[in-house]
């Protein structure tokens, strides 16, 4: 399992404590620091089983600037955003867990990462 945190982000703290509690094996992924690239992104959105505009966080200044608001949310823009996302990585909503099992989850909360947890046991 690998969860891509902001230390910083309140839900990334309480799904590391989690995880721990648990005795999960997991590795970090600082993401604002270890900046997935745009093809990185595309397998979480396939592995999540969403479409970046689903795993952005729209409220961010740098959204703001962007004016993400107005971009389309339609295939024909996807690349777009995935291009946003891996120069803007603020912009990717946290924590995302990829579990064992080829899927991933956004773990946000304790269900989610629950989820994360029971996809990846052996």
């Amino acid at each position: 399992m690998e969860i891509w945190i902001n230390p910083a982000c309140s839900k990334c703290r309480g799904a590391l404590t989690l995880l721990d509690a648990e005795g999960a094996g997991y590795t970090v992924r600082r993401y604002l620091e270890d900046v997935p690239s745009q093809d990185e992104i595309r397998e979480v959105l396939g592995r999540l089983g969403l479409e970046p505009w689903d795993i952005t966080r729209t409220q961010e200044a740098a959204a703001k600037e962007l004016g993400l608001k107005d971009w389309p949310r339609e295939e024909s823009a996807r690349d777009r955003w995935i291009a946003a996302l891996a120069e803007h990585p603020k912009l990717i909503q946290r924590p995302i867990i990829t579990a064992d099992d080829g899927t991933a989850v956004v773990g946000r909360t304790e269900e989610a990462v629950r989820e994360a947890m029971s996809r990846s046991l052996e």
